[in-house]
């Protein structure tokens, strides 16, 4: 132990983000366990490296006793007075016992040591990092594939894109470079696990967050999002702006915005629609492509009743009812679809009943 592995402490300090003194703390409690090993385990004993030298000595930890019962970790007053008049009973004596031949122990034991709490730092530290990341958006670099789990390089560490979270159909060849969403980072013996989404609707508001500066500087809001991972997302918005369009400055000029976002999610589509205070406009903004001629609400059960032209039953229902079923998620209300001559057969019904 020298001066020389001070230096290696402040370059570690420097290149990986590791306080010197979490490797001095440890070496110091790895040490006591290593004296007790080699020198007997009944003394109280102190480890300290000089922060400067790099030196260690080792101290046996004695209380100043009036009767000494146990000598290993007990002093009588006089003796005490010996090393320093100042003590009384109560006091801790620290005596320097440091063993001829504990530098080499020591070396030894710092290698292990800084080796193992080197790992453990850094994985705290990518804890830390990614833990603060949760729910934001991240580009890997696909690694490997297992058992149906994609393994990422984040860079620093590596991230799993387990199957519930996969875009179904979706292809991942390794180095293929993607966006995902941080979706729980978990701290684990192993170090932090960081638990990847491709499908999860956050990651859709957050290319729209990195594509959209309207959005990212917080004059288009995004309001929801309903999404079916690999097949269609609604995204309704509203702008805080009047003279900014929300759908707009979504789409971008020709389509430039969205459709960086639709080729980043390997041509999902993307409806995006305006939100409104008023429900009734809301509701049928969100049946969008479909044209809606009438929206009736009950407030107390949250269920609307919709019509839209004959020929556009088909469009605002949506291939196995997808259209109907995003749009019910958006704005979290049931949605009753009915064509503009199921709703008069409906009314003439009703007359007749009546």
């Amino acid at each position: 132990m020298n001066a020389e592995f001070i230096e290696a402490l402040e370059e570690i300090e420097r290149d990986k983000g590791i306080p010197k003194e979490v490797i001095f703390e440890a070496l110091e409690a790895a040490l006591i366990s290593s004296y007790r090993k080699n020198f007997g385990t009944s003394q109280n004993v102190e480890v300290i490296v000089d922060r400067e030298t790099g030196n260690v000595e080792v101290y046996a930890k004695k209380t100043v006793v009036e009767e000494v019962k146990n000598s290993l970790l007990e002093i009588d007053l006089e003796e005490a007075k010996k090393i320093d008049d100042k003590y009384k009973l109560g006091d801790i004596v620290m005596i320097k016992i440091t063993p001829r031949n504990f530098g080499r122990i020591a070396a030894q034991t710092a290698k292990q040591v800084v080796i193992q709490r080197i790992k453990d730092a850094e994985r705290d530290v990518i804890y830390e990092e990614f833990v603060n990341r949760e729910n934001e958006i991240i580009t890997g670099l696909v690694q490997r594939i297992s058992k149906n789990i994609v393994y990422v390089d984040l860079g620093k560490t590596e991230g799993i894109l387990p199957p519930t979270e996969q875009i179904e159909g979706e292809v991942y060849n390794q180095g293929d470079r993607i966006k995902l969403y941080i979706l729980e980072v978990k701290k684990t013996t192993k170090g932090p696990q960081i638990i990847l989404s491709r499908s999860h609707p956050g990651l859709v508001k957050r290319l729209f967050e990195l594509e959209v500066p309207e959005i990212h500087d917080g004059i288009v809001e995004i309001y929801a999002i309903s999404r079916e991972a690999g097949s269609r997302t609604k995204i309704a918005v509203y702008s805080k702006d009047p003279n900014v369009e929300p759908v707009g400055a979504c789409v971008g000029i020709k389509g430039s915005r969205v459709k960086a976002i639709v080729d980043e999610l390997n041509g999902e589509k993307i409806d995006i629609v305006v939100w409104s205070k008023n429900i009734e406009e809301f509701i049928a903004n969100s049946l969008s492509p479909s044209s809606v001629l009438k929206v009736e609400i009950d407030e107390k059960n949250k269920t609307a009743l919709v019509v839209v032209p004959d020929y556009q039953l088909s469009l605002a229902i949506g291939k196995e009812g997808q259209n109907a079923r995003l749009a019910a998620k958006l704005t979290n209300w049931k949605i009753d679809i009915k064509s503009e001559s199921q709703y008069k057969a409906m009314l003439e019904n009703q007359n007749k009943s009546s």
